[in-house]
């Protein structure tokens, strides 16, 4: 199974990868430079969101696009207009926002990550819609750094990734409430740190490894049962997409890597594991 690179190094810290067909497909951020990117057939297509850093974007119900940046909630009223920022998610320096996803509801769950290394002090936040904008609640405290969150296809669990902890946990889900956080999968130490992940219909979880150059696949009990080489070292995040929902795509990075470090990084690449994924949810505001 051998990932094809489906648009060459385009961004410095490829990351969030989502698909979406009422937007054209595929799109992702670079997170340093602050930018949404497109996949067409002429190419890559940019839009700059946010000055600080842009942490991903979900499709809106009522069309349009909601995006997380390194502090603010955006949103905009066409796949491919301007975003404006309507709810402030994070204050002060420290920290900054990361990784997320909307709920079954269309609610959206975004974590945060400290920028100084410091521990714990990361949070993973629901934002509800709300009549005048948005609403955040605080789930989970003492994060060091929020990253991959998704649901299983009956919507009865959840599943988690604090990086730091080198695991992937897991949640029940009860009337929309999350609780009995516990270890779905220990992360194999050669396969680098967890990061961005994604749920199929079958209910396996796609983790990518940061530091470890792959993508795992986990089956329903937690048991690893694929292992996609890439050919960087730094995979950030992967997502189902094409009509058929049968292409895994994975998003790479080089943020940190030296100049000449020779590799793809910063491409996003495409491979067909066998299964296929779930349709997006999009942002109930």
């Amino acid at each position: 199974m051998t990932p094809e690179n489906v648009t060459g190094p385009v961004a410095r810290h490829a990351e969030a990868p989502v698909w979406w067909a009422g937007w054209g497909g595929l799109r992702w951020v670079d997170g340093d430079a602050g930018d949404l990117l497109t996949l067409t057939d002429r190419g890559v297509r940019r839009q700059h969101v946010d000055d600080r850093y842009l942490a991903f974007a979900r499709p809106r119900r009522s069309g349009g696009f909601a995006a997380v940046g390194a502090q603010d909630l955006y949103l905009a009223d066409d796949p491919d207009g301007p975003a404006h920022p309507v709810l402030r998610l994070l204050d002060g320096t420290g920290t900054r926002m990361n990784d997320g996803c909307c709920d079954p509801r269309g609610r959206l769950l975004a974590g945060s990550m400290a920028t100084d290394d410091a521990s714990g002090t990361g949070v993973l936040r629901r934002i509800d819609p709300a009549p005048d904008g948005a609403t955040a609640t605080t789930l989970l405290r003492g994060i060091t750094c929020s990253n991959g969150v998704g649901f299983a296809p009956d919507a009865r669990r959840a599943y988690y990734v604090d990086t730091a902890t080198r695991r992937i946990d897991v949640l029940d889900v009860h009337d929309g409430e999350l609780g009995g956080r516990r270890t779905f999968a220990a992360f194999p130490e050669d396969a680098g740190f967890p990061d961005g992940l994604t749920v199929a219909a079958d209910g396996s979880v796609w983790v990518a490894g940061w530091g470890g150059g792959a993508v795992l696949g986990f089956d329903t009990d937690g048991a690893l049962q694929e292992r996609i080489v890439l050919p960087v070292p730094q995979v950030s995040a992967c997502t189902f997409g094409d009509d058929d929902l049968g292409t895994l795509y994975v998003t790479t990075s080089a943020q940190g890597l030296d100049p000449d470090h020779g590799t793809a990084a910063g491409s996003v690449f495409a491979v067909r594991p066998g299964v296929r994924g779930l349709p997006v949810t999009p942002y109930a505001g």
